[in-house]
């Protein structure tokens, strides 16, 4: 795999954030499994909070081949701890709707924006381990897939409403944008657009949140 020099520790920050949503992922889908009504739902949220966890492991493995000093030393963004302690809140009220709509629709579609347009970039420069590549963004569609689907389900059943999803999500939306534009000067620094990141993100949301985020 071809990385220059000077695009290491860029390289090893955004898989820092990465790291951090894993994390957040894997305690929040483990605690969703505790909420969860059906057993259906529950297995899968405990098959997710073990996924995220390799996850994390993966990021982090990657980044001590990178700039192995900023293994467990970069703090999560603010804008993440925010997201974090909202999300955290939501869990507390045992609020399962929203807990669903910030992690599995939000925080997933977020991640797997940006594992895609990685993705992209590593296969230009002939990465190794496509395979491993590919099951992670797999397991993060999946993650993705259930969370709307379940949302949707709720709607149909009178459980919550468009217009209820929509304000919930207004201040999540604002805080990944957030995040986005925390990250855009080591976009830059490896050549990358981080408007394009901005867009991709937005286009991985299902149609009732993209009119919120046009709001």
């Amino acid at each position: 795999m071809l990385v220059h020099a000077d695009e290491k520790i860029p390289i090893a920050r955004l898989l820092t954030f990465l790291e951090h949503g894993e994390r957040l992922a894997h305690t929040c889908a483990k605690a969703q499994a505790g909420l969860a009504a059906e057993d259906s739902q529950r297995r899968f949220f405990l098959s997710q909070a073990r996924q995220e966890a390799t996850h994390a492991l993966i990021f982090q493995g990657a980044i001590a081949c990178l700039a192995p000093r900023y293994l467990g030393q970069t703090p999560m963004l603010p804008a993440l701890e925010e997201y974090r302690r909202l999300l955290h809140d939501a869990l507390a009220r045992k609020d399962l709707i929203e807990t669903v709509l910030a992690e599995q629709v939000i925080l997933e579609g977020l991640g797997e924006a940006l594992l895609t347009r990685i993705e992209a970039g590593l296969v230009k420069r002939a990465a190794p381990f496509g395979r491993l590549r590919r099951m992670l963004l797999s397991q993060e569609e999946a993650h993705h897939g259930f969370g709307r689907r379940m949302l949707e389900r709720a709607m149909a059943d009178g459980h919550t409403d468009v217009v209820s999803l929509q304000r919930h999500a207004q201040i999540y939306l604002e805080l990944t944008e957030r995040m986005v534009l925390a990250l855009s000067d080591l976009f830059e620094s490896i050549d990358e657009d981080a408007k394009l990141w901005a867009a991709d993100v937005k286009s991985f949301l299902p149609p009732w949140l993209q009119l919120a985020d046009r709001t």
